[in-house]
């Protein structure tokens, strides 16, 4: 009829898990699939499995614990991301570690999820993460190069940047889309987007997740120093 409004059904989320641990998984499926717009959409429990696995359901997100039993999560990883560069990847561990975080980023990995994680904190990391957003814990954050105090004075990737991209680097960090960082510096999204592929050209990095750390590890050393 003419006029009429159709409503359509919202989007479900997919995701898919990888963890050794089944009483992991069983917990991470109850509390995602009690949400309306999630679907648990495929388990695995080993790295190979994992990559087997997404192949197969291919999944908006995965969740992949770090440490498997037939190899690391951090390849599993790279992996998926080489061979379906539209599944998002978080990380899932116990324990923050910084140079794990690192590696998982470099492998296309949008952050980690800390197993301890409140349950809100991590329906709203799985729901970011499947946009395309980097994902920084906030006691990663502050852990990520923390030790690294040689040298901090002389930056030369971060002499590069114009004022302008350096003001970007930081909501980037921030874990801030380019419409949200575009709303919030009252610029084009394609304005955004330019300066974006500039900054990482620049940071020589390949995706905004290694540019959300190396943002990190400046910010750790500032506030080290205050």
């Amino acid at each position: 009829m003419a006029g009429e409004t159709i409503s359509l059904p919202p989007m479900t989320l997919r995701v898919m898990l990888a963890d050794d641990h089944a009483l992991v998984r069983g917990g991470l499926r109850a509390l995602l699939e009690a949400e309306p717009d999630i679907e648990v959409v495929g388990e695995a429990d080993t790295a190979a499995g994992a990559v087997e696995m997404a192949g197969e359901t291919q999944p908006d997100l995965v969740v992949l614990d770090v440490n498997l039993p037939d190899g690391s999560g951090v390849e599993a990883c790279r992996q998926i991301r080489d061979k379906w560069d539209n599944i998002q990847v978080v990380m899932l561990t116990a324990f923050a570690d910084e140079q794990a975080f690192v590696d998982a980023v470099a492998a296309g990995a949008l952050g980690f999820v800390l197993k301890r994680t409140k349950a809100s904190d991590l329906l709203s990391a799985v729901r970011k993460a499947a946009a395309g957003e980097t994902l920084l814990d906030s006691e990663l954050k502050d852990q990520i190069f923390s030790r690294a105090h040689a040298g901090r004075d002389s930056d030369p990737l971060l002499a590069e940047l114009s004022p302008q991209e350096r003001k970007i680097l930081s909501r980037i960090a921030d874990g801030k889309t380019n419409r949200e960082i575009a709303a919030e510096m009252y610029l084009a999204q394609k304005t955004v987007k330019n300066y974006v592929s500039n900054l990482l050209r620049k940071l020589q990095m390949n995706n905004r997740a290694e540019a959300a750390a190396y943002a990190a590890r400046l910010e750790a050393l500032r506030e080290s120093d205050e």
